[in-house]
């Protein structure tokens, strides 16, 4: 029964998705279609809705959102660019490498890969080109390391992990740290090769003036990480209230330190965080309706006694999970990825003994790279529209950044202690 409801609930699933229907109400249309043909109550999907999405975890979200908009509107990204390039100086690659470090420490402060490819590709992608990259180069450099936007903290991925498989934000948090920043030196090192193969080379190094300056200049959104992070960690604030922290604190930087908006603009920020806030929640709302059914109906228990007996091998499995969570990225968006595998591989991951916090980071750093996959590749469209590019030119670019992306995920996924062992210095697990 488990097996039979399983396969039609993903057959009809994604049967809408080609009739072009968009996830968030595919997921709701499956669900409520596969009810009604096993003859489960429908009466009951309302309640089930509206469970997945009251909770205080979730508030996270739209004040992250928030934040990362105010930020981007306040300037912080030119005068980080500007900090950094001063440091990295005429390093092969040096201004890709900057992007890559500068795109890295934004995803930090939004949460989101589009946000973060909206928000620095204007800035970036031009840059690069002028300097001499290739556009597709630069659109996809700018593309592939926003990713890490969703691995390191604070990350809105996380939280969404946290609310579906009851981990602890805040050790999810400390946890995609460092499988975060390798990730991004993965990038790197490609950038530096590239940039070695096409002879393109860095700017000069800045005078210690320039550089005390630049950091003046930058220190106020260099400092917003270390008090969301440094407040969870220092037990002032929740991850969830830690949200609304950077939300104020941005909005103090952006009206009275660089003063780059007034209080009209406001409101015109709210809205935008509130319309992106909202499409995120009604994939949630639906999603968690399919993720009761893939539980409630023993779907996932079917999956993980199957792979278990069927596989046994321990790498086999693990290796099996993240081909299917890179799979699933070419054709769905990265929140409906976790609300469907979390319930179907949670149990596996449980069984084979693997901690629930590296299973969290796992899945983050594979919906990662299915940012920069087509056809949902949701990184790439902004950076694509940005360039002025093809997607096939990007795509093209992009290949480099995603091989250097999966090799830092097997890494991380067979050598589980990158993820595991700031946590446990930290005390936070065992």
């Amino acid at each position: 029964m488990a097996v039979k409801l399983g396969i039609v609930l993903l057959a009809i699933f994604f049967f809408y998705i080609i009739l072009n229907i968009p996830i968030s109400i595919s997921l709701g249309l499956s669900t409520l279609t596969t009810m009604i043909l096993f003859g489960l109550p429908v009466d009951m999907y309302a309640s089930i809705v509206f469970a997945g999405i009251s909770k205080i975890t979730l508030l996270a979200i739209p004040f992250f959102i928030f934040s990362g908009i105010v930020m981007d509107k306040s300037g912080i990204s030119r005068r980080i660019v500007q900090f950094v390039s001063l440091l990295v100086g005429p390093i092969p690659g040096g201004l890709a490498i900057v992007s890559i470090i500068v795109v890295m420490f934004w995803g930090a402060l939004s949460g989101s890969g589009p946000a973060t490819v909206a928000a620095l590709g204007c800035i970036l992608i031009p840059a690069m080109a002028d300097a001499g990259y290739d556009k597709g180069f630069a659109a996809a450099c700018i593309a592939a390391s926003s990713a890490t936007a969703v691995i390191i903290p604070p990350s809105i991925n996380l939280v969404v992990y946290g609310s579906i498989a009851g981990e602890s934000i805040g050790t999810l948090f400390i946890a995609g740290i460092i499988p975060g920043i390798f990730m991004g030196l993965c990038f790197i090192l490609y950038a530096v090769i590239y940039s070695l193969k096409h002879n393109v080379r860095g700017g000069a190094f800045g005078t210690a003036r320039e550089i005390w300056v630049a950091f003046k200049e930058a220190f106020w959104g260099l400092l917003t990480p270390v008090i969301i992070l440094g407040g969870i960690y220092g037990g002032v604030f929740t991850p969830t209230e830690a949200a609304v922290v950077a939300g104020v604190y941005s909005l103090l930087i952006g009206l009275f330190v660089y003063k780059d908006f007034n209080v009209k603009s406001i409101v015109d920020i709210a809205a935008d965080a509130g319309v992106s806030s909202a499409s995120i929640m009604i994939i949630i709302a639906n999603a968690s309706a399919l993720t009761y059914l893939i539980t409630a109906e023993g779907i996932a228990t079917t999956v993980s006694s199957s792979l278990i007996n069927g596989v046994g091998n321990k790498a086999l499995i693990i290796l099996f999970m993240l081909i299917c969570l890179l799979i699933a990225g070419f054709f769905i968006d990265a929140i409906s990825i976790e609300y469907i595998f979390i319930p179907l591989f949670l149990p596996v991951v449980n069984a084979l003994e693997l901690h629930p916090i590296w299973f969290g980071v796992i899945i983050s750093m594979s919906v990662a790279i299915g940012f920069s996959t087509p056809p949902v590749a949701v990184n790439l469209y902004p950076a694509c529209r940005i360039a002025n590019i093809s997607l096939a030119t990007i795509s093209k670019a992009i290949v480099g950044f995603l091989i250097a992306g999966v090799i830092a995920l097997l890494i991380v996924a067979f050598i589980p202690e990158i993820i595991l062992w700031l946590p446990k210095i930290l005390g936070l697990i065992r």
